[in-house]
């Protein structure tokens, strides 16, 4: 699925689309080796592309290299100095 179909409506010039578009395919690419690419990830990186190239980013390698490093925990988290979730999702959580 192209990066298109998670625009929402938004519009970009056709050079920052297709610089998107590069970025989204290398970021999935990239997570076919490590999660098999489920929706919600897919989902997760189209909208942090969208999100950098609204504030000016245009460079596909940092538009995906950040994306991929939104979805990684936070080393606070991996570490266990955040608190687990509450309500109904501490249910998954060990």
């Amino acid at each position: 699925m192209p990066i298109r179909a998670y625009l929402g409506g938004l519009r970009f010039d056709p050079e920052t689309t297709r610089l998107m578009a590069i970025a989204f395919e290398m970021a999935l690419v990239a997570l076919q080796r490590t999660d098999g690419i489920v929706n919600p990830t897919r989902e997760a990186v189209a909208k942090k592309i969208i999100e950098l190239a609204k504030t000016g980013e245009r460079d596909p390698e940092r538009l995906c290299d950040t994306a991929l490093q939104s979805l990684r925990p936070s080393p606070e988290w991996i570490r266990g100095e955040l608190e687990r979730p509450q309500g109904p999702f501490r249910k998954r959580w060990p």
